[in-house]
């Protein structure tokens, strides 16, 4: 079907199948509570012919300038979707259907959708199987408003936190990025991605390497090599492709000087003949005007993102060229058909060419809340605790301090839409709802992110405990000025983490030590809460805390989640998946780093972090009992039991890796290869089986016959480790 489709168009219809040049919050206006599509998406209609995609109709926050009131409800956005889809059939010859194209790196970036945890939360909740289980109500929310593709940060790994976009990271590890990114498709395709009118084609983004910046700039200069590709930015695609992820988005930055959107070797050699991959390559927004800047050849620049493998683009001023570029010879017309029939057929296996606006209901808001809490809950740290936490639920006076206390968007991340804040529960809400308690609370923000003398302060000397909450802010408005592709230029001085919202240092700002030290004064217990959207550094500060938790962003519902921590409903579970440094110099500072022989301290620092990654403290003791590992043809078969010693339920992560495990290339110190989240109630005991295909080793580009006699499994749970040699003896 499709072959004879492509037979019958036109070169410019083609052409409106590979371009997704639409600003989609332009296709649409409101007035007098009527929805009416716009000339200027009528004129692009008319222009090709043909639209293959639509990026944002649904869209609304600080950049589309979209609100409550401009933007879409579900019912609304359904309507839209059905407007642009007929239009689209009676006014073209051909009548394709558009794919419609949605932002949800945490949830959907529009009206009436639940706002997720952001992936640097998800990461440390290492329970990839209750995050699948929650992108299948984004899924849902992206059909019901008439959504086709979700486009989704999961391949990019932390190696400089000073990069801003490292709230959409998973992880410094490219295992445990991995095993979200495949959540995260299933999650969003199913199992397949098929004609389930609840199924979304999952586009990941950006590959590749784009975590290795310079200096943490964003989209600035990689110097990695293949090796380095290979083992870290690598896995977490091979993971997307074997979960049946059919489209991918390339990165804004170069790999080894070359642009990944004109990198053949990366796109079509690695990506597409290597890795197996049949779906989509997607340009990232206005990324290819960038090698127009460069090649000052629009044409020129076509041809190779193109012949690349970048198979449809956005919102960049280049694949309009496409026309010109064949007729220059520039692009054989085959190459530019199996663009196109990979468009085609993604439609066709949604059903696009049947239904494309199916009847799809709503996420049930319950149960969708119920788990959006939950992840926010196991994905909290706990980094410190000298017996002032759980708090008990008694007669008393609690000070909540901090400029997240009583704000929601401070705890929402970047590309988060407009939000109800009604409802949304910021910490302090969250504390208001405990009950069985006669705790009185008392609220005050102290100072601003990065502005402010403490103030307020008065109420914190009468009370018994102080709880502050201290970090960041990914907090956009209409302040901040925006790049043509929506990234912050310059924020607000409640911004300081975000996409282009790069930081030279990781010190808190200077208002909230200051803050924290006049606090101190009081001599109460003090409890801190770090919310941020990257690890900033502790070690100024932490001997002030008497307990410190580590939330990150934990979305919507994130004030529910901390209260139950604080009060001990939920005992925390949560581990770092990203180091959290000392210093500044001391970067980068990752877990995995090649076991050479070097000088790891620096005259006047440590060279390790503060905490490091899989650290996380619980309310329960846990021990590891009966380790066994066994040797199978296909895998490393690791087997034992773990004990709750205390009389609170709780969970404990039991992570295992690999070690000492090369003689070709040199080995990182140590790399995970396995892991499992156990839940204990209090004095029982718990057995885990984790399973370490060989296969997997393929990640570390090392095959099973290459492993030398003596590499080493380490088992670690409850910060704790016990390292095993073959013939599987304990060291």
């Amino acid at each position: 079907m499709i072959e004879e489709i492509v037979k019958k168009m036109s070169l410019k219809e083609k052409i409106g199948q590979l371009n997704q040049r639409l600003y989609g919050w332009q296709v649409y206006q409101k007035k007098e509570g009527k929805l009416y599509l716009t000339d200027y998406f009528k004129s692009e209609v008319t222009r090709f012919g043909s639209i293959g995609w639509i990026y944002g109709v649904f869209r609304a926050d600080p950049w589309s300038g979209k609100n409550s009131e401009t933007g879409l409800s579900i019912e609304e956005s359904r309507e839209v979707s059905r407007m642009i889809q007929d239009y689209l059939k009676e006014h073209t010859r051909l009548g394709i259907p558009a794919f419609l194209t949605e932002e949800c790196p945490h949830g959907h970036q529009g009206l009436a959708a639940t706002t997720l945890p952001v992936n640097f939360s998800t990461g440390a909740s290492w329970n990839p199987d209750l995050y699948q289980s929650v992108q299948a109500f984004v899924a849902q929310e992206l059909r019901a408003k008439g959504a086709h593709v979700g486009l989704i940060s999961t391949l990019d790994i932390v190696r400089d936190p000073r990069w801003g976009r490292t709230e959409e990271c998973f992880s410094e590890d490219p295992y445990l990025a991995s095993c979200f990114t495949q959540a995260a498709v299933k999650g969003l395709q199913g199992e397949k991605l098929s004609r389930d009118p609840q199924s979304v084609l999952a586009v990941l983004k950006h590959f590749a390497a784009q975590g290795s910046s310079m200096g943490g700039h964003n989209a600035g200069p990689v110097s990695i090599g293949e090796q380095e590709l290979r083992e870290i930015h690598l896995p977490a695609m091979l993971a997307g492709i074997q979960a049946g992820a059919l489209g991918c988005m390339a990165a804004y930055n170069d790999w080894d000087g070359i642009p990944c959107h004109t990198n053949p070797r990366l796109l079509q050699e690695i990506l597409r003949e290597e890795a197996g991959f049949s779906g989509v390559v997607m340009a990232d927004g206005c990324a290819l005007d960038r090698i127009a800047e460069w090649l000052k050849n629009k044409p020129e620049a076509t041809a190779r993102a193109l012949n690349s493998g970048v198979d449809v683009s956005l919102w960049d001023d280049v694949f309009p060229q496409l026309e010109s570029a064949v007729d220059q010879g520039l692009i054989k017309q085959e190459i530019l058909d199996q663009s196109v029939i990979r468009v085609l057929k993604l439609k066709e296996q949604m059903g696009l060419f049947d239904e494309p606006v199916p009847l799809v209901s709503v996420p049930e808001q319950k149960q969708f809340q119920e788990s959006a809490t939950r992840l926010a809950e196991e994905a909290i740290v706990l980094l410190k605790n000298d017996q002032v936490l759980p708090l008990k639920k008694q007669k008393q006076i609690i000070a909540v301090i901090g400029p997240h206390s009583n704000n929601s968007y401070h705890q929402l991340g970047d590309y988060t839409p407009f939000k109800e804040l009604s409802e949304c529960r910021n910490l302090w809400e969250g504390l208001l709802e405990i009950t069985d308690t006669e705790t009185t609370f008392i609220q005050a923000d102290g100072c601003g992110i990065t502005e402010g003398t403490e103030a307020q302060l008065a109420a914190a000397a009468t009370a018994d405990q102080i709880i502050l909450t201290i970090g960041g802010s990914s907090i956009r408005d209409f302040s901040t000025d925006f790049d043509t592709n929506g990234a912050a230029l310059q924020g607000s001085s409640e911004m300081t983490s975000g996409e282009n919202i790069d930081l030279a240092s990781l010190a808190l700002p200077a208002c909230q030590k200051r803050l924290i030290n006049e606090l101190k004064k009081l001599q109460k217990p003090l409890i801190g809460i770090v919310i941020a959207g990257r690890p900033h550094l502790l070690n100024e500060v932490s001997d002030a805390f008497d307990a410190l938790l580590f939330a990150g962003y934990p979305g919507q519902f994130g004030g529910s989640a901390l209260a139950r921590i604080l009060f001990g409903e939920t005992n925390p579970s949560g581990k770092l998946a990203v180091s959290i440094p000392d210093e500044n110099g001391q970067l980068p500072v990752y877990y995995n780093y090649r076991e050479a022989a070097f000088q790891k301290d620096y005259l006047d620092c440590s060279g390790t972090p503060r905490y490091g990654f899989g650290y996380g403290l619980s309310y329960a003791d846990f021990a590891l009992k009966e380790i066994q590992i066994h040797d199978t043809s296909q895998a490393i078969q690791v087997e034992g039991t773990i004990e709750n010693l205390s009389a609170i339920a709780g969970a404990e992560v039991v992570q295992v890796y690999l070690r000492q495990y090369s003689q070709r290339v040199l080995p990182r110190v140590k790399v995970l290869c396995g892991f499992q989240k156990v839940f204990l109630k209090a004095k029982t005991t718990g057995a885990f089986s984790i399973t370490v295909p060989y296969e997997t080793l393929a990640r570390l580009n090392i095959s099973p016959n290459e492993l030398p006699a003596d590499f080493m499994i380490q088992v670690e749970a409850a910060n704790q480790k016990q390292v095993f040699t073959k013939p599987w003896k304990q060291q």
